[in-house]
């Protein structure tokens, strides 16, 4: 079996919208773009993100979008609205919008560890 190579894609999110840019980020995560594409085989590349809270937010997400976590215990649902996330941490927002795109498998956590925001 040969060896992968994977190399860098450098990604700049000033004024480019969530939804769009994490999907650009989970194709080349996968490795869609390549003409070598395997389903079973993980041949993505590594992400590098920067000007994260430079990314654009359009409609009333900010208010409206909701992230929810359970806590396994009754009456332990927690929710939290995308402005408090991105003003915590934008990367976070990013993260979850990738890690939502990438198929519910093994290697998501494999793949995630490949992206990198700066």
């Amino acid at each position: 079996m040969e060896e992968q190579k994977r190399e860098v894609y450098k990604v700049d999110a000033t004024g480019k919208a969530l939804g769009r840019l994490a999907s650009d980020i989970s194709n080349h995560l996968i490795g869609k773009y390549k003409p070598s594409y395997q389903a079973h085989i993980d041949d993505g590349d590594f992400v590098e993100v920067e000007n994260i809270a430079k990314i654009k937010v359009t409609g009333k997400k900010m208010e409206q979008k909701m992230y929810y976590r359970h806590s396994n215990y009754p009456g332990g649902l927690k929710t939290k609205s995308m402005q408090v996330m991105f003003d915590e941490d934008p990367a976070k927002v990013l993260k979850e919008a990738v890690s939502r795109m990438l198929p519910k498998t093994k290697c998501r956590t494999t793949r995630m560890k490949r992206l990198i925001i700066s």
